[in-house]
């Protein structure tokens, strides 16, 4: 048995998503050979990789078909998440960066921001949130760290920002540096200027995953945010009624306009149903029902799953503790889902644009 007998093997096991073999992809490295054992690691493209048991299960089954079915086999799994983000200017070191929208206030949004990137930081990545809601930002409670305060660093005889590290997750909001009961009563330019500045003036050093919790609607901070740095793609969270579907429409036609160009990763149809705690077999779909679905179907982007309307999601960010962290909950769950498609739609974009780049 030699190391060509194993990559020849591995060869013919295909990354389900990128629909090409782990060989080709250079996902195994460091095979090591002593006798019948045979141990190697496969990188994946994300830590929150959805179908990392599948492809641990395949490179046996290759192994013991086409070499000899009595050889031991031992495979680390780790992970390296792809960018097309490198010699940036601005955040170099972040691999991607998105975008999380709404066409319509009071959808959840930053609840799903928080908790999804809980989840991404929970498989491992790194992780960091610019809570872009200027006028009502909501991630200092939602971290429970309202009274954090960013710190300053001196590089490059530039005083950089840096950010507040909560929960494994590095934040940036205006809520750490305005008083908590005082109303941020400023325009449009000014805002803008402050997102440039949690972009362009702050040390984010390396992240896997940079999320972007956008104010609702179409406004000046969107626009800055798409000229001023390159994104990854945008999520877009709806409820499923009628009237949240029309302002997500339009939240989605806005990223797919010419001078904006912002692929969609996916939607998230959020306070899908009702589920009592008492009764947690029971759904009432109260908003209506699998309007993201059908609006993500519409528009042929994915749909990146559901969220139910339970209480524990409410008291959780009340708490300053996205809900993700509470791993028996039955929607923590729910949303580790949403996080590992998210990664894996980043995954297949960055795939397929650098094949595109490459011919």
């Amino acid at each position: 048995m030699t190391q060509e007998d194993i990559l020849k093997a591995l060869s013919t096991v295909q990354e389900p998503d990128l629909k090409k073999d782990l060989v080709t992809l250079n996902m195994i490295q460091n095979i090591d050979i002593q006798g019948k054992k045979v141990s190697f690691t496969v990188v994946l493209t994300t830590p929150a990789c959805p179908l990392k048991e599948l492809i641990r299960q395949n490179c046996e089954k290759a192994i013991h078909e086409l070499i000899a079915p009595d050889i031991q086999v031992f495979i680390n799994m780790t992970a390296s998440v792809t960018t097309l983000r490198d010699n940036t200017p601005l955040l170099p070191q972040v691999r991607n960066i998105v975008a999380i929208a709404s066409g319509k206030g009071g959808v959840g949004k930053s609840t799903v921001t928080a908790n999804l990137a809980m989840a991404l930081a929970q498989s491992g990545a790194k992780v960091g949130i610019i809570d872009a809601d200027i006028f009502g930002p909501s991630m200092p409670t939602m971290f429970n760290c309202e009274s954090a305060r960013p710190g300053l660093i001196n590089q490059n005889n530039k005083q950089l920002l840096i950010p507040v590290e909560q929960y494994g997750i590095k934040i940036l909001s205006i809520g750490f540096l305005a008083p908590p009961d005082d109303a941020v009563v400023w325009r449009g330019p000014m805002a803008s200027s402050a997102l440039r500045q949690f972009i362009g003036d702050t040390n984010w050093g390396e992240l896997d995953y940079l999320l972007i919790d956008l104010p609702p609607g179409t406004s000046d901070i969107h626009l800055t945010l798409v000229q001023t740095v390159p994104v990854t793609g945008a999520v877009v969270v709806t409820t499923p009624q009628k009237v949240a579907l029309a302002d997500a429409q339009k939240g989605l036609a806005m990223f797919r306009q010419k001078q904006i160009n912002v692929p969609i990763l996916g939607v998230v149809e959020n306070m899908a149903y009702f589920t009592p705690e008492e009764l947690p077999d029971n759904k009432y779909y109260i908003f209506g029902k699998d309007g993201g679905k059908i609006l993500a179907n519409r528009n042929q982007v994915p749909f990146l799953g559901e969220i139910p309307l339970v209480q524990g999601i409410r008291e959780a960010g009340d708490k300053g503790k996205p809900i993700v962290m509470q791993d028996q909950h039955p929607t923590a769950q729910a949303f580790k889902e949403v996080a590992e498609k998210l990664a894996q739609n980043i995954a297949i974009r960055n795939a397929n644009i650098s094949t595109a780049l490459a011919i």
